[in-house]
């Protein structure tokens, strides 16, 4: 029988990419999903589907049962409540299940800014304690402190406008999440990844500047590229109302404070270095559109 991974965030950005990987490997994949309508309707007919939540552990028993695997790909916030709440809890609970019921290895998505120096931010703060929930489980593990995804790049395009909010001085290696997602689903197969923890970089390093406006000169070569100071951003959050941008400034200003940290060679040599190029993934963008 092929073996079954339950991917938790399966629907959002960072994990549909994954849950198709894994489909494509032979795996048989089963989505978690608060709305199964909503997630069948983004991802098809082709995967198993669990209705639940990560702060319903009796759900969680259902969707993880005769799994050989889980991967995690949370989003929390963007207040720090949520973070804690979703991203630390709930990977605590989706921990504890993964342990009861026998799983043979969990993959997470974590971040290459994770650390306890800046675990003052409370997202970091949040991944952070569940790497530890992760590690503590007694369930062989593979953790991915991956940098910045290209993905996050269309975010800041709003019409003919592209913001990059703050001075953003340090320059990170960008990564496609089809990279990343071809590294977790080897990892699952691989008994050296077990019990890991890898940095995961793209093949080039340039500033967010430099990135967005290699992004729009290829995919929206009328949108023209400004920044925003932190600032700015974080009062029209507050006028707005809308905690989503008020959260975007207080990343941005987090980012302007740490740069990349850890070595990705382990990661590379095991799993295979990610390959695609910011030209390459903008231009696959520009023939999407």
């Amino acid at each position: 029988m092929k073996q079954i991974i339950l991917v938790v965030g399966a629907t959002g950005m960072l994990g549909e990419p994954v849950a198709r990987q894994l489909e494509k490997d032979g795996y048989v994949v089963r989505v978690f999903a608060r709305n199964i309508e909503k997630a069948k309707a983004k991802l098809g007919a082709s995967f198993e589907y669990v209705r639940g939540d990560v702060e319903e552990p009796s759900s969680l028993e259902k969707a993880v049962k005769g799994c050989f695997g889980v991967h995690i790909s949370l989003k929390g916030g963007p207040k720090a409540e949520a973070f804690d709440r979703i991203e630390h809890r709930g990977t605590v609970n989706i921990s504890a299940v993964s342990s009861k019921l026998g799983v043979q290895r969990i993959t997470y998505l974590s971040g290459a800014s994770v650390s306890e120096e800046n675990s003052w931010f409370p997202a970091a703060k949040a991944k952070l304690q569940a790497e530890s929930a992760i590690q503590g489980s007694g369930v062989p593990y593979t953790i991915f402190r991956a940098t910045h995804f290209m993905e996050s790049l269309p975010l800041a395009v709003k019409g003919n406008r592209a913001f990059v909010i703050g001075r953003q001085p340090y320059p990170v290696h960008w990564l496609a999440a089809g990279d990343y997602a071809r590294m977790v689903s080897k990892s699952f197969g691989l008994p050296a990844a077990a019990n890991k923890r890898f940095f995961v970089y793209g093949p080039q390093s340039l500033t967010m500047m430099e990135a967005l406006k290699k992004y729009c000169s290829i995919v929206h070569p009328k949108a023209r590229v400004s920044t925003m100071p932190i600032w700015a951003m974080s009062l029209i959050g507050m006028v707005s109302f809308n905690p989503e941008l008020r959260f975007i400034a207080e990343l941005m200003g987090f980012f302007e404070k740490v740069r990349e940290t850890g070595d990705p060679s382990e990661a590379n040599r095991l799993l295979g270095a990610p390959t695609t190029t910011l030209d390459q993934w903008c231009s696959s963008r520009r023939k999407q559109a």
